[in-house]
This record gives structure tokens, C-alpha cells and sequence, in this order.
């Protein structure tokens, strides 16, 4: 029987456990895949504290996963058993050694990739690419700023906007993650714990602000953010590592500057199976030419996905991770 992380209430870490569970053939339009790798994201964490809603408990968790496809059910004619697959999407239940899921949600890894490099960076890259390229279009000669330039995230963005020849101002907790971030491409790192970030934007902007901040922080860098962005500016919000942002007056847009606010997320902007090919083939992409080197800094067993989210919550971590099953 194979083993898959499960949990049977909302809570911290330790409410993760490893179960035996049964997994069935696959049926019409559906894989049966056996997980290579998996990959470990800070949504993850919200789906298990219920900051997120999950569709009943007990539930499994993991939006994320490498391997090979062993059955396919019915009415399933582009992917082939024995092939390599990843994908990064819901329904919840990639925390496992084998597990069975919609065949349209998975993505053919191309030779050259891993199984571990694509279980790292599906889900992390996809949304890079949305939000570079789609939610706000970088234009080669902009500056950007980017909150967490070291989360496995941070990373993938900070090489793809040096790609699109933009100038990138991150911020970061420690100093080593500022290095890593400038080792990754970013033009200047602010260490927020010690430096005041907005006032630091204003003077390498020269007063003007940057016309996009993307933060995944949230709570903390919110009302921020929205003061480094210059008049007409776009605040583009896709986490809440820090917690869910205060209640917010939205007349408080135009007093700053005619601001927009977006709440984007990967599952809209990879519904249909075309976005979703096309988002995937422009990551790929982007890792065959070397303009993006993923990096998996963190490996922990299946076993022990409750360490890894204490790793993750706890900002131990830097790069991308991924559970071995």
C-alpha cells in the first residue's frame, strides 16, 4: 500500500502524518502517476492552517509533483505510460508516493530537465511567468520591486527579470539571503529587518517609485509596498507569508496615486490546458537556455514533511525545496 501525507485537522506541522492509503486505477480523462520527486511550496502552509479552505477532512496536501506516469484511463491519447510527467495544480494530494490525477493538469517534462529540477520549479516558475509576463508585462529598462528575493519564488524571479533586462530592487531578512539574491540577479537588495524598505525604494528610484511591487509577504509589507509604487503604479499581491493584510479603504488608492491592486493566482491564470502548455514551455524554456539555473537547496523525506514545514515557516530555507518520496 502506498503512503501519502495526510491531515485530520487544521493546526501546525504536527498535524501531518504519513498513511498507507489505497489508490485505484485511473479512470476516464485520468493518470495513475508514481511520484519522483514532490515539490514543497508556502501554500502548502495555508492549506494546512486553514488560512486557505480545503474541500473537507481529513485531506491530503501538495499541489506539486514529478514522475512517471504508470495507467491512463480512457479517452487519454497525448501522454503515454512510461512518460515523464510533473504538474501543479489542485486537487490537494501530491504529498504522496502514488497518487491518481486529471491527465489535462499534467505536463510532459522535456529531456534535460530532472524529475527534481521540474518538481522544484512547475508551480514556482509558472507563477513567475504569469506575473512577468502577463499580470504586469515587464519592459526591458524598468525597475521592479520584489519582496522574499530569496524564496524559491524570489530566485526564479530575480534570473527571468535580469532576462528581461529589467533592474530589480528585492528585499530580503538576512544578509546571506541579500547575497543570494544578488548572486541570483538582483540589482540591490534591501535587508528589510534593519532598513527602512520604502525609503530606500524612493532613493534608488530618485523619488519617482517603481511602477509594480510584487509581494508575497502580505501583512507586513502591504501598506508598504503601496507607498514605493509611483502614480498609476500596480501592487501585485500573490502571498500571505506574513498573514492576510489589515482591512483596507480602497479610496486610500487614489490619495497615493491612482493605484491599481491585483490579487492574482496560477490556477486562473493556467485553466485552460492551452495556458497551462503554454506557461509550462515558456519555463522550460527559459531553464534550457540557461537564463534560469534551479536550484534545489532542500531535500527532506516524505516522512518528515512536517520538518519541512517548520523549515519553511520558520524561513530556514532559501531556494527551492522538494520531498523525496
Amino acid at each position: 500500500m502506498p503512503n501519502a501525507i495526510r491531515f485530520h485537522a487544521h493546526g501546525g506541522p504536527e498535524v501531518l502524518r504519513l498513511e498507507g492509503v489505497t489508490v485505484g486505477a485511473p479512470g476516464p480523462g485520468e493518470a495513475r502517476v508514481r511520484h519522483t520527486a514532490i515539490g514543497l511550496n508556502f501554500i502548502d502552509t495555508y492549506h494546512r492552517t486553514g488560512l486557505y479552505a480545503v474541500d473537507g477532512l481529513p485531506s491530503g496536501i501538495g499541489m506539486e509533483a514529478a514522475g512517471v506516469i504508470e495507467a491512463l484511463g480512457d479517452g487519454v491519447t497525448d501522454l503515454a505510460v512510461g512518460q515523464r510527467v510533473a504538474y501543479a495544480s489542485g486537487p490537494l494530494g501530491a504529498y504522496a508516493e502514488v497518487r491518481v490525477i486529471r491527465a489535462d493538469r499534467l505536463v510532459p517534462i522535456p529531456d534535460g530537465v530532472s524529475d527534481e529540477v521540474a518538481a522544484a520549479a512547475l508551480l514556482k516558475g509558472m507563477t513567475v511567468e504569469y506575473l512577468v509576463r502577463r499580470t504586469y508585462p515587464v519592459k526591458r529598462g524598468e525597475t521592479v520591486l520584489w519582496h522574499a528575493a530569496a524564496g524559491g519564488v524570489g530566485l526564479l524571479a530575480m534570473q527571468w527579470l535580469a532576462h528581461l533586462g529589467a533592474t530589480v530592487i528585492g528585499t530580503a531578512s538576512t544578509d546571506d539571503k541579500a547575497a543570494l539574491a544578488r548572486a541570483h540577479g538582483a540589482d540591490h537588495v534591501i535587508v528589510y529587518t534593519r532598513e527602512d524598505f520604502v525609503a530606500r525604494v524612493r532613493e534608488l528610484t530618485g523619488g519617482a517609485g517603481v511602477p509594480v511591487v510584487y509581494d508575497s509577504v502580505g501583512k507586513t509589507t502591504f501598506r508598504g509596498s503601496l507607498a514605493c509604487l509611483r502614480p498609476r503604479g500596480l501592487y501585485v499581491g500573490f502571498g500571505n507569508a506574513s498573514g492576510k493584510p489589515e482591512p483596507f479603504d480602497v479610496t486610500e488608492l487614489a490619495r497615493l496615486g491612482s493605484l491599481y491592486m491585483t490579487r492574482p493566482t496560477l490556477m486562473t491564470y493556467t485553466a485552460s490546458r492551452a495556458e497551462l502548455l503554454a506557461s509550462a514551455r515558456a519555463l522550460f524554456d527559459v531553464i534550457a537556455s540557461g537564463a534560469v539555473d534551479v536550484e534545489v537547496r532542500q531535500r527532506f523525506a516524505l516522512a518528515d514533511a512536517a520538518e519541512a514545514h517548520r523549515a519553511l515557516e520558520a524561513r530556514e530555507t532559501m531556494g527551492s525545496s522538494v520531498l523525496v518520496p
